[in-house]
């Protein structure tokens, strides 16, 4: 595979699951925190006006329908101004952004925040991890709870925005997982199917249940499922860490025989900054 496809699907992959997670929410949800999702230029706009934890407004998957412009950009922050939006994070693969990016991005006034590691793996390179605890497949009785133990896991507030996770099970391309230490719920996980790609995201362990093997069990548990659905890829993203620092998750993936691809820079944009 060429640089270019791979990224292509890392990208669109990423993107599409995140426009389904917010498109998908019930209603009342959608409503209560102000959701609105869109798609712009090949990629998606996604906007939660009151969101709890920062970071659920996003836009990402360009520069593959269409190329990194001005005039794109400018439909996208005019997207987000016109939803009243406080902020929002742009995130655009390194290898399609344009000669003249920072003439563009300085037009919105667009700042560096934090990166994003990318990774991907063929799906038969893949090497399974195992924890002495139970991992299956995630039902309609479990849904809830899953939700909850995976955005406490990452440390965000489960009211509310568990509502759009727990529509994901049973979303027909998307496969949750959930690790159990006797009866108790402590880790999840979700397996999102574009296609070839099988995108490992959404994956979270309770603090009293780290280091126990959780990760790496969910890790092979999605890409066994990954293959069983016909992908031929894996990709996954994650935090990259800060100089002297480690991410835990990245080790993870490392471990399993995934490749970084490439770091992604976000690109943060504020009402307030923009000329």
């Amino acid at each position: 595979m060429s640089r270019t496809v791979p990224t292509a699907l890392a990208e669109g992959a990423e993107a599409e699951f995140m426009y389904q997670y917010e498109s998908n929410m019930p209603a009342a949800t959608r409503s209560a925190f102000g959701v609105t999702t869109t798609r712009i230029g090949g990629g998606v706009a996604l906007s939660m006006l009151r969101d709890p934890t920062g970071y659920w407004s996003k836009a990402l998957g360009f520069g593959f329908d269409e190329p990194i412009t001005l005039d794109l950009i400018d439909r996208v922050v005019d997207f987000y101004r016109g939803e009243g939006s406080r902020g929002a994070v742009i995130q655009i693969a390194p290898s399609v952004l344009p000669p003249d990016w920072d003439d563009i991005r300085s037009r919105h006034d667009l700042r560096p925040g934090s990166q994003i590691v990318k990774l991907w793996c063929p799906v038969d390179a893949f090497s399974p991890g195992q924890t002495g605890m139970r991992v299956g497949p995630v039902g309609p009785d479990d849904a809830e709870e899953w939700a909850s133990v995976v955005l406490r896991g990452f440390g965000m507030p489960p009211e509310g925005v568990a509502e759009m996770l727990t529509a994901s099970v049973g979303h027909p391309d998307f496969r949750t997982f959930a690790v159990w230490d006797g009866d108790a719920l402590v880790a999840g996980a979700n397996l999102f199917v574009d296609g070839e790609v099988g995108s490992l995201n959404t994956g979270s362990t309770l603090p009293g249940h780290r280091n126990r093997g959780a990760q790496s069990a969910l890790l092979s548990a999605r890409a066994k499922e990954a293959a069983n659905a016909g992908c031929r890829w894996l990709v996954a993203e994650t935090g990259r860490p800060a100089e002297g620092e480690t991410n835990p998750s990245l080790n993870n993936m490392l471990r399993a025989g995934m490749r970084q691809l490439y770091v992604r820079q976000n690109w943060i944009w504020r009402p307030d900054t923009t000329s």
